[in-house]
């Protein structure tokens, strides 16, 4: 990682129909890891809440490589089908990979972003994917709870980290807590008083997450 900038931006293809999308990859000086982060259905890769739990992990050692779907890149309403928004998070793990060969990587995502992480690599996950972050988990929709939305997450064989507010409208407290009881892979943290954005009364628990990504991610690789 030596020389290169703090922050690089670049362009990543997904395939000759979507084309391309746009990234940026945050190194940290001495990175013991780096996580694919993909942004929430409603927030690109530039969100404030992306921006800056990026630049968190770094300081903890953690390089990042955000990035747009394919629906925000062209700036669309609506969020892409899950074969398209998991077939970019394909694209953004192998580009990963190629960029930092030598680092393990971490899929990570805030919301629809996590799920469509977890969604693909139920389906393929290549060795060198070390576990899955989940920032908020979105269970279900709000006011509409279920289980649904978790039923491919036994599929999945490296270890999850479920990062969750309590009041969380997407993943009602008791439901969240059975699904990952059920998961012997999994680790669940929960963040007292935090809404969905991670909002405990006016703050946001950027540097909280990061403590728990970075603590999570030194017990995985000391297996």
């Amino acid at each position: 990682m030596s020389g290169l900038p703090a922050v690089k931006e670049i362009s990543i293809e997904i395939s000759t129909s979507l084309g391309s999308i746009s990234a940026t990859l945050q190194s940290a000086n001495q990175p013991k890891a780096v996580i694919t982060f993909a942004h929430g259905a409603g927030a690109g890769k530039d969100h404030p809440f992306m921006k800056s739990l990026s630049l968190e992990l770094a300081n903890k050692s953690i390089s990042s490589l955000r990035f747009n779907f394919p629906y925000m890149e062209h700036k669309k309403g609506r969020p892409d089908a899950a074969p398209i928004a998991e077939k970019t998070v394909e694209g953004v793990m192998l580009k990963t990979h190629e960029l930092l060969p030598d680092l393990p990587v971490f899929g990570a995502g805030k919301s629809f972003g996590g799920r469509m992480t977890s969604q693909r690599l139920s389906k393929e996950c290549p060795e060198w994917v070390k576990g899955i972050i989940f920032y908020g988990f979105p269970l279900h929709p709000t006011g509409a709870p279920g289980t649904d939305r978790a039923k491919h997450l036994d599929a999945i064989p490296i270890p999850l980290l479920f990062l969750q507010g309590t009041r969380d409208t997407l993943a009602e407290l008791s439901l969240i807590k059975g699904v990952t009881k059920k998961l012997s892979n999994s680790t669940l943290v929960l963040f007292e008083g935090a809404d969905h954005s991670f909002k405990i009364k006016k703050m946001i628990a950027i540097n909280e997450l990061a403590l728990e990504t970075s603590s999570w991610i030194d017990k995985i690789l000391a297996k």
